[in-house]
C-alpha cells in the first residue's frame, strides 16, 4: 500500500485504536492514559520512518527503504494524525483530573512541546505540490529539515527523562537514538562524496 491510501487507512487505524483505548475500556483516566502512551508509540514509529527516509534508501538501499523513501509524505502526514490524536488524549486528560495532569508536566515542557505541534502543523499543511511550489524548494526543504531535527530533539528529551523511572521508554529511546545516528551517518557520507568530487 503506498500514496494517500496509505496515510488513509494508518489515520483510521489509529484514531479506531484511540478510541478502543477510551471507549471500549470505559474512558476513566487510565484508560486515557493507556491511549497516550499508545499513541506516544505510534507517533514514534511513523515520525522515524519519514524521518529516516532518505538516509536509509542511501545507506541501505533496497526494497522497503525504497518504499519508506517513496512513501515519505504519506507516513510523515500519517505522523502528524497519530500525535495530533496523542495531544487530543492529553487535552482529555487534563480535563478529566488537572491535579495528575500538572504532576505529570510542566509549563517550560508545554511551550517546548506546543512549538513541536507547530512545526508538525506546519510540515503536514506544506506536504503537498501546490505548497512546495509556492514555498519554493528552497524554504520547503528548509522548514522540513529544522522541523525535523527539532521534532526529533522533542522526542529525545521526552523520552529520554522518563527512561530512568519506566523500562517502557527504552525501547523508544533506542529507535530515537538510532534515528538521530541514521540521519547524521547519512549527511556525513553525502558530505565526503561532495568534497571528493569538488576534489581538484
Amino acid at each position: 500500500m503506498s500514496g494517500w491510501r496509505l496515510t488513509g487507512w494508518l489515520s483510521l487505524a489509529l484514531a479506531a485504536m484511540a478510541a478502543w483505548f477510551v471507549i471500549g475500556h470505559g474512558g476513566d483516566v487510565e484508560d486515557i492514559r493507556l491511549a497516550i502512551r499508545a499513541t506516544a508509540r505510534t507517533s514514534l514509529v511513523l515520525f522515524v520512518l519519514a524521518f529516516t527516509a532518505s538516509a536509509m534508501v542511501e545507506l541501505a538501499p533496497g526494497g522497503f527503504t525504497r518504499w519508506q523513501r517513496r512513501n515519505r509524505r504519506y507516513l510523515g502526514v500519517s505522523f502528524a494524525v497519530s500525535h495530533f490524536i496523542h495531544l487530543a488524549a492529553i487535552l482529555a486528560l487534563a480535563a478529566m483530573d488537572r491535579t495528575l495532569f500538572w504532576k505529570l508536566t510542566n509549563v517550560t515542557t508545554i511551550v517546548l512541546a506546543g512549538t513541536a505541534y507547530l512545526f508538525i502543523a506546519a510540515m503536514a499543511a506544506t506536504s503537498f505540490d501546490r505548497a512546495v511550489a509556492w514555498m519554493g524548494v528552497g524554504r520547503w526543504r528548509l522548514l522540513h529539515l529544522i522541523g525535523g531535527w527539532y521534532i526529533w530533539i522533542s522526542f529525545a528529551v521526552a523520552v529520554g527523562k522518563r527512561v530512568p523511572f519506566d523500562s517502557f521508554y527504552w525501547p523508544m529511546a533506542v529507535l530515537v537514538l538510532a534515528a538521530g545516528a541514521v540521519r547524521l551517518v547519512a549527511m556525513m557520507r553525502r558530505g565526503r562524496r561532495q568534497v571528493a568530487v569538488s576534489a581538484p
